[in-house]
Parts: C-alpha cells; structure tokens; sequence
C-alpha cells in the first residue's frame, strides 16, 4: 500500500531552478527538507500554542498533539495533500462558554471530541455523496454567518479579560503586529503573530523595569499589584518530561455549544484543500472527504488525551506558496520537531507565561480576523445580501452569536450564543427557503470555497485516486 512515504529527490537537492516546483512526492536533500519542517513549525506557532493558552489547556500537549495529527493526515491523504494540522482557534470561544458555565478542561476537551466525531462522519458523507452534500446543507450565506458569529462571539474575552489587566502594552502589541500583517512580505508577515508575541515578551519585561508592578486585574481577575511578565514557573519547570494529559468529560449542554464548530472546520478544510490543489497543480477534490476525516480523526486523538483539536493550517500554505515547495517530506520533519517540543516542559512554561496585555492586542486582531473570514465566504462566492432569503436568517443568527441571546427550553437547559445562533442560521434558511417565493430562490446553492467542482453524476465518491469524472460546469465560486 502507497502511503505517501517515498518521495523522489527534486533536482540536485538544493534549489528548485527558475520556475519550478518540488511536488508532494518529491523532496529536497534531507538536511535541507529538516530546515523547512522546522520553517513549518515556527510559521504555525504563532496561532498554534496561542489556542491552547485561551482554551486553558496545555501548550506541550497542543504542541506535541499537532504532531500526531499532522502525520495521521499525511498517512490518510496518502501524501497527497501537504498540509500541517495545528490547534484549531475556532474552539477558543466555545471553550470560554463552556468554562464560564463551570465547565472544567475535561468539559472542554469531551465536547470538541464529540465535534471530531462528527468532523470524520462528515468526510465520510462526502467520500460517499461527494461535495454536494456540503453546499446543499451549508449553502455560502449559512458557512459565512456561522463564522462570523464564531469569531465575534470572542470579542468579550478580549475586552474583559485579556485587555484590561495591561491596557498599554496590549494597545502597542496590538499596533505592532497590524503593521507586522500588512507591511512584512512573505515568510515573515506569515509569523506576524509570533513576533506580536515575542515583541509583547519584550515590552512587558522592559515596562517592568522601567514602571514595576503594575496594579490591575490579574489572570484571575483580581485586582492586583503584580509583574506582567512572571518567569518563576520557567526556572522551575524540567528540560525533559512528558506534558500532563486527561481523559475527556462528556456533558450535553457543552457539547451542544461546540457542535456549531464542525460548520466553520468543514469551510476551512474545504478551502485549504483546494488552495493546495491550485498551488500543486493537482485537482484534489477527491480527496476532499478523505482530508476531513483525517482532521476528524486527529481532533479526536488530541482532545482523547487532554489536547485541543487540530484543522489545516492557512499559515503552513502560505509558507509553501512562498517557498514554492510542496514536498510532504517537510511536513514529516516539521510533525517531528513538534513531538520533541512537547518533550519540553520548559517550552510550555514560556507558552504559559504570555503576559494578559499581550494576549489582549494579539487577540484583537485575531478574533477580529476569525470573524470577517466568513464575510470573505460570502465575497467569494458572491452572496447576495440584497435578497432577503439570505439577508434574514444571516443577520437573526449573527446578532444572537455575538450579543449570546439565550433561549431557556426548560429550568436546566437552554440554547445560548454560539448554538444558538447557528441553529437559527442553518434552520431558519432552509425553512425560509421552503417557504420563499420562486423569484428569490433562483439562484442555486453556490459552492463552498474549495468545493470548485463536483461529480456530473452527483456520487462523487472519493476512491482514494484523487481523480473522478467531473462535469463542463462552470465553478461559481471564486477561491
């Protein structure tokens, strides 16, 4: 069996001439090929061990955990799609529902395996009916709205937890790393978020010499005098030791909460995947099912250990696009830096020492960017927010993700926020789609970003080749 481990050296090794590509079967010399895994690492830290830090799970394990996932995707995509699986920032908000409603990190991780679950059902259903079955139940207004309505559910943790407890050091951490996004090119604008983050480290430790203790709000939310870098935990953490797992814990109302997710890792697998197909050259949307189940597969290896879940990483493209090289061989050297850096429990405690000022400015941005990403669904498959088929259950379901409208179904159970804003966005279009005159459902389902082309016959059945029989029609969305 071809499991994608076998890769043809590109050239002499060293450098790809003038306008060509080292594809997924292909590979540079090894010591080179290590220098890019570890490039793919350092590209995903920044968002990677960010997540687990909101979530209150551990960095080595999130760390470590990538690493695994990584290497069951590149086993069950066969080597066909290189992509690395990192921590999944959209579980951040879920997770701080679910602890705001006294829920531990069993909670937590039980709930997002439930999602992993359902993430793998899902790629089976599209290995099976191909990628119809996305677009017909996740039409682009619905995918949008519900990534929206993720992302700007998080702007109160950054608002009353992050931001205050160092108003300024997150105001210049927050300018820094915007100048970082658009004016870097290339590689470096890729780790914008790791030198926001590195740039917090020194400014919080340069404000603490100059100004001292600051009095605010600490982690805890206590009203304090305290240092905004404490480095105590670092010094007395090992080199070496294995990071601390726990089994997960299964709760109804948390589960529910981070059902909604599987709409927004469905979007961003399907878009990965087909921007690594545009790059390579190679039509993968047979593959589309398979790289959803394998995402499935390790979200729940991860968060079956105590970790959080894992999703294709946008980042890890954007290195390869800049590099050029798509050999899947990097992708294993990078999952193996990976497994050693969750080896140190000295690396974790730095992770964990990111001062709440810091986290405040970077989570501006990033929360803030999570959102409009279901605004750039709509662009791309040009949505039309004139029609108030789309218009309607759109803007009902955002304003109660955002605004956490709660409907109370009996004294102990009631719908909130996030699960509660996608039901209402998922159900309310197709029952008003159901209900809608002719006129304004002329305009089919557009496809899904990444989603370019499906099978004429509508079976679309992923056969592990990559290749199938695709219709003359016109893709409607732009990716």
């Amino acid at each position: 069996m071809d499991l994608g481990v076998r890769w043809k050296l590109h050239g002499d090794g060293r450098t790809p001439a003038p306008g060509a590509v080292v594809r997924p079967d292909e590979r540079l010399s090894w010591p080179r090929t290590a220098g890019l895994g570890a490039q793919h690492v350092v590209a995903m830290f920044g968002a990677s061990f960010v997540a687990p830090v909101l979530m209150g799970l551990d960095p080595n394990l999130a760390i470590m955990m990538s690493g695994v996932a990584t290497v069951v995707f590149l086993l069950a995509t066969r080597g066909k799609v290189p992509s690395y699986l990192g921590c999944s920032l959209s579980f951040v908000g879920v997770a701080a529902v679910i602890r705001a409603q006294g829920g531990s990190s069993a909670t937590v991780t039980g709930a997002v395996f439930v999602v992993g679950a359902a993430l793998f059902l899902v790629g089976l259903a599209v290995q099976r009916f191909g990628a119809r079955i996305i677009h017909a139940a996740m039409p682009p207004i619905v995918t949008g709205a519900v990534v929206m309505l993720i992302g700007f559910n998080l702007a109160p943790v950054t608002a009353s937890t992050y931001w205050p407890q160092d108003q300024w050091t997150a105001l210049l951490v927050m300018a820094f790393t915007g100048l970082a996004v658009v004016c870097l090119r290339g590689f470096w604008s890729r780790i914008a978020i790791f030198l926001g983050l590195l740039f917090g480290y020194g400014i919080s430790w340069a404000f603490d010499r100059i100004f001292g203790r600051i009095h605010s709000v600490d982690a805890s939310g206590k009203l304090t005098d305290h240092w905004r870098l404490d480095l105590t935990a670092v010094g007395d953490a090992d080199w070496i030791g294995l990071p601390s797992f726990h089994g997960p814990s299964f709760e109804w109302s948390a589960i529910l909460v981070a059902l909604p997710v599987v709409i927004a890792l469905v979007a961003e697998n399907a878009g990965h995947v087909k921007a690594v197909g545009e790059m390579t050259g190679d039509n993968l949307d047979g593959r589309l099912g398979t790289a959803i189940s394998a995402d499935g597969v390790g979200s729940m290896l991860s968060t079956a250990l105590g970790g959080p879940p894992n999703t294709t990483y946008s980042e890890n493209i954007g290195v390869m696009a800049a590099t050029r090289v798509y050999s899947t061989a990097a992708y294993w050297a990078a999952a193996g830096f990976a497994l050693l850096f969750g080896l140190c429990p000295k690396f974790g405690a730095v992770v964990a020492a990111i001062p709440g000022g810091v986290l405040g400015g970077i989570t501006v941005i990033l929360y803030g960017m999570i959102g409009l990403l279901g605004a750039q669904i709509w662009i791309n498959a040009k949505v039309d927010l004139r029609n108030p088929l789309n218009l309607v259950p759109a803007a009902a379901g955002i304003i109660i993700g955002v605004g956490n409208v709660s409907l109370e179904i009996t004294d102990t159970f009631s719908l909130s926020g996030i699960a509660l804003g996608t039901l209402v966005a998922v159900i309310g279009y197709h029952t008003l789609r159901a209900f809608a005159p002719a006129h304004l459902r002329t305009q089919e389902p557009l496809l899904d970003e990444g989603t370019s082309s499906y099978d004429g016959d509508g079976s679309g059945a992923d056969d592990g080749t990559g290749s199938g029989a695709h219709d003359d029609q016109t893709p409607r969305a732009r990716s």
